[in-house]
């Protein structure tokens, strides 16, 4: 039990008692109190919103309820003092052997400190990247393929159970232009001279070897035959070949799916059919006709009667569609029909999508309500665009690869780690700026280099410890004074952190917290460059120099767990 969730069960036992005497009605819900640090270091090291938020319910005066609630409180050994301020906000500040025994936790918790049982084994499917089958990875899907990724870990540390799941949309016409444009490559790798891509197919070299890998195994069988005969072929060989560089491509950021869902074979299966008979059933489709479009005269409009899904009733502007007038799916028929057959095996589901699907969401969030009856928990998180610059001028396209630079060449040239800590560095519906020469600037302006800086410089401790012989069989925490214990308390939030940002699902709020973490190590690092008695080693005092050591042992465990749930490596040191 770390430090957080040990005074959020203080709390607890204090309100126990305080019901146990009457001062409190029994059957308040406590699910809004909270225990966090105040916003100014200096009102104390905890804070507890417990009065404030319990005082109505209860019929009483807030701040008389938190006098009692910190005499409760007071009463803890590991409590030195504690504080009412203002309307009722209690803060608390605690002895410093209470920081000195939370340190240890974090070296005896090691890899594992932080991990939470919040989720309680619920079963999260977190559906990311996704892109059409039809080329290689892009920087487009950079950032919300690194997204999905970190916050499906995240969620693991958080106590969930997660499923990460790709969704192959290979149902649709996207699919039969890469098949003719596959067509093209083999009729090339057959000897024919192909000139310009025609407009509306894809035009990237990368077809160049599913062309000749078809002609190898077809010779000119179909060189001049009618498309009905190759397509369906041609299709089938070109998704899976894209879809083999797709997962390559991932693999070189280190990510790596549960599930691949293809569109194609649900549809085969018929689960949209079973969608629209459940929401018929229900009364949530019907026969009807769309307005005109705006902007559309009568004369340019043909009503046309269309099973409509009633997302209306769920905050949508109007209903929408799940079958064309030609009698196929809509696309959102058919994924409306995906996120049930998700549902069917996941207590919640994430979405992560590119910010131009954002008028999508309340559909498909609508759908998701209807068809789960409201029991399962939806998030769709938007990813903003990134924008690619060298010293500040805008990246040229690769033609190679069809007017657009390939994630697999980003991630050769500056590393899967500050790839994937960049994308990291905002909020996924911030824009994002991504300059090859500032992601491997050596400053403290680039949070990679600063939070990588901090674990190298830990680990080059414990090799200039060995360098001078310095052994520390024993560690006498007592050692550690309050502007070394400064950053304990730092330290000791990572697992607060770890529980909230997942409760959000926000992932960057890991790479912010290690940020702050690093600054604060450097700062007091960078005081013993001008007094010699705050440096970490000593070697003329070794109970104090081991002590300093243990607390960086500490701090670079905490890099390193929070790198881990980002997919990043810690490194040793630094070129």
């Amino acid at each position: 039990m770390t430090l957080y969730t040990r005074f959020a069960a203080h709390i607890d036992a204090a309100l126990d008692a305080l019901t146990a005497t009457g001062d409190l009605p029994s059957g308040l819900a406590r699910g809004a109190v909270t225990v966090e640090p105040p916003r100014d270091a200096s009102h104390g090291d905890l804070a507890t919103n417990a009065a404030m938020v319990l005082a109505k319910p209860a019929a009483t005066n807030p701040r008389a309820l938190a006098e009692k609630i910190a005499a409760e409180l007071g009463k803890l050994d590991e409590v030195a003092s504690v504080a009412v301020a203002g309307p009722g906000f209690i803060n608390m500040t605690l002895t410093d052997d209470t920081w000195r025994n939370e340190l240890a936790a974090i070296i005896d918790g090691g890899d594992d400190y932080g991990r939470s049982t919040r989720g309680q084994g619920q079963t999260v499917n977190v559906e990311y990247v996704s892109a059409n089958p039809t080329g290689p990875m892009h920087m487009g899907h950079c950032r919300g393929a690194v997204v999905g990724d970190a916050l499906a870990a995240l969620l693991e540390w958080g106590g969930y159970k997660v499923i990460r799941e790709y969704y192959v949309n290979d149902a649709g016409g996207q699919v039969d232009v890469l098949a003719r444009s596959a067509h093209l490559r083999y009729r090339e790798a057959l000897g024919e001279d192909i000139g310009e891509i025609p407009e509306g197919l894809y035009p990237g070299d990368y077809l160049v070897p599913v062309g000749q890998a078809l002609a190898q195994e077809f010779g000119d069988k179909f060189v001049g035959a009618p498309e009905s005969e190759w397509l369906a072929l041609f299709r089938k060989v070109a998704v899976a070949q894209m879809l083999q560089l797709i997962k390559d491509d991932l693999a070189l950021l280190g990510i790596h799916h549960d599930l691949f869902s293809s569109e194609a074979e649900l549809q085969a299966a018929k689960k949209p059919d079973a969608a629209e008979k459940e929401l018929r059933a229900r009364g949530l489709v019907y026969d009807g006709m769309l307005e005109a479009p705006k902007g559309e005269t009568p004369e340019d409009w043909e009503p046309v009667e269309l099973p409509l899904f009633r997302s209306s009733q769920f905050g949508d502007d109007q209903d929408r569609p799940i079958k064309k007038s030609d009698g196929s799916w809509t696309y959102f028929g058919a994924d409306l029909a995906y996120h049930w057959q998700k549902a069917q095996t996941a207590d919640a589901l994430i979405d992560i999508w590119g910010a131009d699907h954002a008028g999508t969401v309340k559909r498909i969030v609508a759908a998701v309500q209807a068809l789960t009856g409201g029991k399962t928990r939806f998030d769709v998180k938007l990813v903003q665009m990134v924008r690619l610059l060298r010293g500040g001028e805008p990246v040229k396209m690769s033609k190679r690869a069809g007017n657009f630079v390939t994630l697999a060449d980003v991630v050769r040239e500056v590393g899967k780690d500050v790839v994937r800590f960049t994308m990291l560095t905002r909020k996924a519906d911030a824009q994002m700026d991504f300059d090859f020469a500032k992601v491997v600037e050596a400053s403290k302006d680039n949070p990679v280099f600063y939070v990588q800086y901090a674990h190298a410089r830990v680990a080059s401790l414990k090799r200039r410890a060995a360098a001078a012989g310095i052994e520390c069989k024993s560690v006498d925490l007592s050692q550690l004074d309050t502007e070394d214990l400064r950053l304990v308390k730092l330290a000791a939030q990572f697992p607060r952190v770890v529980e909230t940002a997942a409760a959000a699902r926000e992932p960057h709020r890991i790479a912010f917290y290690l940020y702050d973490l690093a600054a604060e190590f450097h700062a007091q690092w960078n005081v013993g460059n001008d007094r010699p008695d705050r440096r970490y080693l000593i070697p003329d005092q070794p109970e104090l120099t081991c002590a300093r050591l243990f607390l960086g042992d500490a701090i670079g465990q905490i890099v390193r767990n929070g790198l881990a749930i980002m997919g990043v490596e810690a490194v040793q040191e630094m070129n």
